[in-house]
């Protein structure tokens, strides 16, 4: 099997202006290349977009535009009295994509549902390591411990039984990492030798059927005319023009070269929302961008050490140089909009001199450390570039030594999963269930270790309240967990937290029904385009 590849960027304004008077193709310049199409091996919203979003479907879904947990492809599920057993009674007749490189030959079944988890569980299923990279959701969420056996009851009921009831439970399977693939195509690329094209060929029950992909410049998608949802998707096609600069992105949605674009240039949105032809959607963000220390290397397995840098720190500075009125100081590592927010919490003062003289108390002289810029652009973090150096400036004035460091985009998130690796990371984090678990124990917690905790932080008492907040009933009582959670994260400080910012969306006036999504996603599922 070979991918296929399309159209050269140059010619997406040709492909627009010709096609669109046919058909409905819609171009959005997204940010970056996906790291792969498997979403249950990323974190990445960039893949979850390209992957999750475009060409998959789940269980259940989020209500576009909310954190509401609406019927998907399954269309209802039954909870026992323990909160141990979920059964889910799916929809009769849901097709698989037809492409170039598979033909089904039957609607989804349980099977199907069992396989897309039993991958991700079994070490021994011959998916589990086919594209060598791990389930960085699945593990970092505990689903190792928590799924005790997936039962398929008929063709069209399946079962999950748990260890412990798991509050969180449905929203999880409302994320990317739980998309439902066909077990019929994962079987015939088996037979074939590559089971790592699931990774490169994605194949789904959602609402764009994949057609080809130019590493780096475009992904090609086409109407699934078998989505289950009556009259969607609205498009007939849907190109990513992969455009990495901001500005440039601007230039091409002015020029009606493309149609959507994620993450402006906070410079530029007041220009934006005065542009003829262009609207600019907003929304508070539920997100945090931050920096994470490596608590496993000295010396930043001193706490002492990382509350001294976060002091160090003129948070309101980089909040006006790079977010300009987008954003504002973060002390929590969830944002204020999120129920559980300890807004009693105080955050680290911005106080040099009181870091220099901690630092020196802790024997730390003569530091030099590394700042890991991402290379991309997210609302959380605007202009990582800028960031560090700003970081970089305030820790020379305390006696730190910082060199900025980046990679590619899949590299960078690929290197900073290491617990050897050296340094503080900036990144970031979109929330992905509306639920407080989703920071807390995703990022923060010890399975999360190695994968999505970049922090590489495993701390007792911190990961006792998370844990058991996740099988408390009432939200109430989870509640009460968290925000005690968060007294303990600001006293250990495997993070500097630096920022919550606003979401803007430009689009060109002929988008008609695009929803910013609270939790990040870009979906065009109920999109059009008004001639």
């Amino acid at each position: 099997m070979t991918l296929h590849t399309f159209l050269t960027t140059s010619a997406l304004a040709l492909t627009m202006a010709t096609a669109a008077a046919a058909q409905q193709t819609l171009v959005y310049c997204s940010e970056g290349s996906p790291e792969g199409f498997d979403p249950a091996l990323y974190t990445s919203g960039t893949t979850f977009d390209a992957a999750g979003q475009a060409v998959y479907a789940r269980l259940v879904e989020f209500k576009t535009g909310t954190t509401e947990v609406v019927p998907g492809l399954a269309e209802s599920y039954d909870i026992s009295e323990d909160g141990k057993t979920y059964t889910f009674h799916l929809r009769p007749g849901i097709k698989f994509q037809t492409t170039d490189f598979f033909t089904p030959t039957r609607d989804m079944t349980a099977d199907d549902v069992i396989f897309s988890f039993m991958r991700q569980l079994d070490p021994e299923n011959p998916f589990h390591n086919a594209s060598g990279g791990t389930f960085e959701y699945f593990n970092a969420m505990s689903m190792p411990e928590l799924i005790e056996s997936i039962e398929k009851v008929d063709d069209l009921t399946v079962t999950f039984h748990l260890t412990r009831p798991e509050a969180p439970f449905i929203a999880n399977l409302a994320m990317d990492f739980a998309s439902i693939m066909s077990k019929e195509y994962a079987d015939q690329l088996l037979d074939a030798g590559r089971p790592d094209m699931l990774n490169q060929q994605p194949l789904g029950a959602g609402p764009f059927a994949f057609v080809a992909y130019q590493k780096d410049a475009v992904i090609r998608y086409r109407k699934h005319e078998g989505f289950y949802r009556e009259g969607l998707p609205k498009l007939d096609n849907l190109i990513f023009a992969i455009t990495p600069d901001a500005s440039v992105r601007y230039q091409k949605l002015k020029a009606g070269e493309c149609h959507v674009m994620p993450f402006p240039n906070p410079a530029d949105i007041e220009e934006m929302k005065s542009e003829d032809g262009i609207t600019v959607q907003e929304q508070e963000g539920l997100n945090v961008g931050y920096m994470a220390y490596n608590t496993q290397q000295p010396p930043f397995d001193n706490p002492k050490v990382r509350k001294a840098l976060n002091m160090a720190m003129d948070k309101q500075a980089i909040i006006d140089v790079v977010f300009q009125g987008s954003g504002e100081i973060a002390k929590n590592p969830i944002p204020p909009t999120m129920w559980s927010y300890n807004d009693a919490v105080e955050d680290d003062p911005y106080d040099p001199e009181a870091a220099k003289a901690m630092l020196e108390a802790e024997g730390v002289t003569d530091l030099s450390m590394k700042i890991w810029a991402m290379p991309v652009q997210r609302p959380y973090n605007p202009n990582a570039r800028r960031m560090a150096e700003l970081l970089q400036a305030d820790f020379e004035k305390v006696g730190v030594k910082a060199e900025i460091v980046s990679y590619e985009w899949g590299e960078y998130l690929d290197r900073s999963k290491d617990v050897d690796r050296d340094g503080a990371v900036l990144l970031g984090w979109t929330g992905d269930n509306g639920d407080p678990d989703n920071f807390l124990a995703t990022l923060l917690s010890c399975d999360g270790v190695g994968g999505a905790n970049r922090s590489q932080w495993c701390y007792q008492p911190f990961e006792d309240l998370i844990q058991k907040a996740k099988t408390l009933p009432t939200q109430a009582d989870r509640a009460k967990l968290y925000e005690e959670a968060q007294v303990i994260f600001k006293e250990q400080a495997p993070w500097a937290t630096i920022a919550h910012s606003k979401v803007f969306m430009p689009m060109r006036d002929e988008v008609q029904g695009y929803k910013v999504h609270p939790l990040g996603l870009h979906i065009f599922t109920e999109v059009s385009l008004d001639k």
